[in-house]
């Protein structure tokens, strides 16, 4: 056996380790990507976060145009532009109830708005600089922001009162995710660690160390046993979050990864990159199964539909994109 082959063994029985916590693997053989379904156009500006509700109907965007849109995720419709917030829009997240929208903005606020309405519900005041990332916890009562201003801060939905502010990063935070569980918080920054945090009493329990460069993004996989994260160095890695050890780490891209994203099945890694195209991997061996090309400048973001079968990307070309992916087998 080769040395190659060797790595790849023991990435494989790493990965399958993990998923065996959860149970069998059948099998993990993604398909590839069908065709671009769709391009929606209407921001005036770079796209930096879009996502799925809950339900899959509905699309959220957030841009350096200052506004947030919703879209029919069916036809490609634009529903409603949300306005607010006096600068760039650099995250969106739907609650998991899908009713409520948060959004976060370089205006250091972070806004609640009610999807069904487009009206505004609050603005939740804390942070000294722009807010990169938002993020609510699985049960809905707790949003975590991520800023400039080197710290995470939790948020009570009902009220909008800050509930903590966590700190430890020595730089920008770029990202954060709550775990499936809701018990655990992850934090990418541009000083390149992740910091896995305590939700319920905001203790640190760890600092992942591995990337070279800023992680710009952070996603728990479904089952909550892995952590990727993508970064400027232009890896993504794969961390063990019972251990807090690296599993593996995914070359392809050639520029900096802005954003991972897993499938709801667990079977699939979406990264997008500045390089302008977004790349597929397989979770069980960790190869690439696709790169998809079309958007013209970096893809800042990428998210799956709830049924896995539509994946959507933002883009600073000012556009957001749907792709066809094949269902799972």
């Amino acid at each position: 056996m080769s040395r190659a082959e060797r790595r790849m063994s023991l990435f494989t029985l790493a990965v399958l380790a993990v998923f065996a916590a959860v149970g069998s693997v059948d099998s993990l053989q993604a398909e590839e990507p069908t065709r671009e379904l769709a391009t929606l156009q209407g921001h005036k500006d770079k796209v930096r976060s879009v996502t799925f509700s809950p339900d899959g109907k509905t699309l959220a965007s957030g841009s350096d145009d200052k506004t947030i849109k919703l879209w029919d995720a069916a036809t490609g419709k634009e529903l409603a532009t949300l306005r607010g917030h006096t600068a760039d829009v650099f995250s969106v997240a739907f609650s998991p109830d899908g009713r409520t929208l948060a959004s976060g903005s370089w205006d250091t606020t972070i806004k609640l708005w009610d999807v069904a309405t487009g009206k505004e519900l609050g603005t939740l005041q804390g942070h000294k600089e722009w807010v990169f990332s938002v993020a609510f916890s699985p049960d809905g009562k707790t949003l975590a922001s991520g800023s400039q201003d080197k710290t995470i801060k939790l948020w009570d939905v009902a009220t909008g009162t800050e509930q903590a502010t966590l700190q430890g990063h020595t730089n920008w935070v770029s990202s954060v995710a709550f775990s499936p569980d809701g018990k655990t918080l992850a934090s990418g920054s541009v000083d390149n660690t992740i910091n896995l945090w305590e939700v319920q009493t905001g203790k640190e329990l760890a600092t992942l160390k591995g990337h070279a460069n800023p992680v710009l993004s952070v996603a728990f996989s479904p089952d909550g046993k892995i952590l990727a994260s993508g970064s400027l160095d232009k890896t993504i890695k794969l961390w063990d979050t019972a251990t807090g050890k690296a599993l593996a780490t995914l070359k392809g891209h050639t520029k900096d990864v802005l954003s991972v994203a897993f499938s709801p099945d667990c079977k699939m890694l979406a990264s997008g990159s500045f390089d302008a195209t977004i790349k597929l991997w397989d979770m069980q061996t960790g190869k690439e199964l696709a790169t998809l090309l079309g958007h013209k400048d970096r893809v800042s973001f990428v998210a799956f539909s709830p049924d896995c079968k539509t994946l959507v990307s933002g883009s600073n070309d000012s556009t957001i994109k749907l792709w066809g992916v094949r269902p799972s087998k």
